[in-house]
């Protein structure tokens, strides 16, 4: 067994390098301000009560200007907000005009309110924000669309996201047994308008709301949300070797139909570095009696992969110099097979095979505080442990509240070292540009595939589901 310490990887922004991205988007501006299409002004849309959107008014006036850190003896962990403006920082404007609001009734929230059945309940909140966010896609010029749940309603649609146990009579349920999510339906309904949503809770908008995070902390997380959101490139990127060939990285999952009878599975690639991905839609799966575990057929396999590949082709004029493939469940022979012939005929001659699984094995350090992000431990030449939550050098801290699960990294066929394997996933932790606290557990590839599948369940198999992760996020 050898355990050693991956440094934190840094992060490229517009005129630099640093390992946080608030402290590059404050000191270095964005990465995509090196390029020529970029939008400096994002004009947002906005559904919710009154009340609600003089809120968000007042709230992105005051993203506009920079917010202090709140007190902390951990200041890297809650630095100050750079304030979203042209000057720095973002150079750009969230700009919200009165015409590009939709007002909802009080007393069509109340109707909704009254409707004792869940699924049903769901359903009508849905319905009433589709309405009125295509209205703002088809006939206001707007970039993204902010949804904002007034606080009485949200726990009667959202709160956990789970429908309570429906009473019983004569033994026959009085609920359908499909799965209702208000965040998940929402998303996936009104994809098709090409807008993507950011979902609010109207909580959030108070200033001294109970158990809410500090004022800077949620200016950075929804102003970074809307940026990426609006312009489909990215706040920052990974440091790359110029010296190594151009990587695609993909992850694979499998999300469960609403009806929980089927087994889908989603492909999240990214097309490189920079973020630039795809999102890919695959076919049902079936689980073997001997092996519960889900897998693709060979034709399966091939299929979704060569798609991939063909897009990052048709993307960047050429084959992927290398593949990493990551998958979180085991792999097996047909589905090898698929993915084999897949690369074989696209050309890609470097290719790394990777299952990601959670995993209760923990590593145990001296003192009070958990083991550093960043230790990988090989149990052997295929099997290795990666702490990717943990004590963080640069917080000086353990930013999490629970004891912190490493991931199980099994290496199928690679032709890359372990080291740079592990080194890669922990710096695809960082890419997730709905959060800008960079320990995330999962690289983006799997925490993108599963997003993926929760939001791909409610698509209408008829309906060709958006590319772009900003719809599923």
């Amino acid at each position: 067994m050898r355990t050693h310490y991956i440094d934190e990887p840094y992060l490229e922004f517009g005129r630099g390098q640093e390992l946080c991205p608030r402290r590059g988007i404050t000191e270095h501006d964005v990465y995509d301000t090196r390029l020529m299409a970029r939008r400096d002004k994002i004009l947002v849309g906005a559904v919710g009560t009154s009340e609600a959107l003089a809120k968000l008014d007042r709230w992105i006036e005051r993203c506009a200007t920079p917010i202090p850190a709140r007190l902390s003896e951990k200041p890297k962990l809650f630095p100050a907000f750079c304030g979203f403006n042209s000057n720095l920082g973002f150079k750009s404007q969230l700009i919200l005009y009165e015409e590009t609001t939709r007002p909802l009734n009080n007393s069509d929230i109340q109707e909704i309110k009254d409707i004792p059945n869940w699924n049903q309940r769901v359903e009508a909140a849905v319905e009433l924000y589709c309405q009125q966010v295509e209205f703002l896609a088809r006939y206001r010029v707007v970039d993204v669309i902010v949804c904002i749940i007034p606080d009485e309603l949200f726990d009667l649609i959202a709160k956990g996201e789970v429908p309570p146990v429906e009473e019983t009579i004569d033994g026959n349920q009085l609920d359908d047994l499909y799965e209702h999510n208000c965040r998940r339906a929402l998303k996936a309904r009104t994809m098709h308008l090409g807008r993507p949503l950011q979902l609010l809770r109207e909580l959030s908008l108070d200033a001294n709301a109970p158990e809410q995070q500090d004022e800077a902390t949620k200016a950075w997380n929804f102003c970074t949300a809307l940026y990426y959101k609006a312009n489909k490139t990215v706040p920052w990127k990974l440091v790359t070797n110029i010296n190594r060939p151009a990587v695609c990285f993909a992850g694979i999952g499998f999300y469960r139909s609403r009806d929980k009878k089927a087994l889908h599975t989603s492909l999240a690639q990214v097309f490189d570095e920079l973020g630039n991905g795809l999102i890919l839609r695959g076919g049902q799966v079936d689980l073997s009696k001997d092996d519960r575990v889900p897998h693709l057929s060979a034709e399966q396999a091939y299929t979704l992969l060569k798609r991939a590949l063909d897009e990052y082709e048709l993307a960047l004029n050429n084959s992927p110099g290398r593949l990493v493939l990551h998958k979180s469940s085991n792999y097996n022979r047909d589905e090898m097979d698929g993915f084999q012939q897949a690369t074989k005929e696209m050309r890609v001659r470097t290719v790394d095979y990777v299952t990601i699984l959670d995993t209760n094995l923990r590593l145990l350090r001296d003192g009070v505080y958990p083991p550093y992000r960043g230790t990988h431990i090989e149990l052997d030449r295929s099997t290795h442990l990666l702490y990717t939550r943990g004590s963080v050098k640069y917080y000086e801290t353990y930013p999490g509240k629970y004891v912190p699960q490493p991931l199980e990294v099994r290496l199928v066929e690679t032709d890359e070292s372990a080291d740079v394997i592990c080194a890669e996933i922990l710096g695809l932790t960082k890419m997730n540009w709905n959060t800008t606290q960079f320990d995330r557990k999962y690289p983006i590839t799997i925490e993108c595939a599963r997003k993926v599948g929760q939001i791909m369940k409610y698509v209408d198999p008829a309906t060709e589901p958006q590319v772009s992760y900003s719809y599923y996020m």
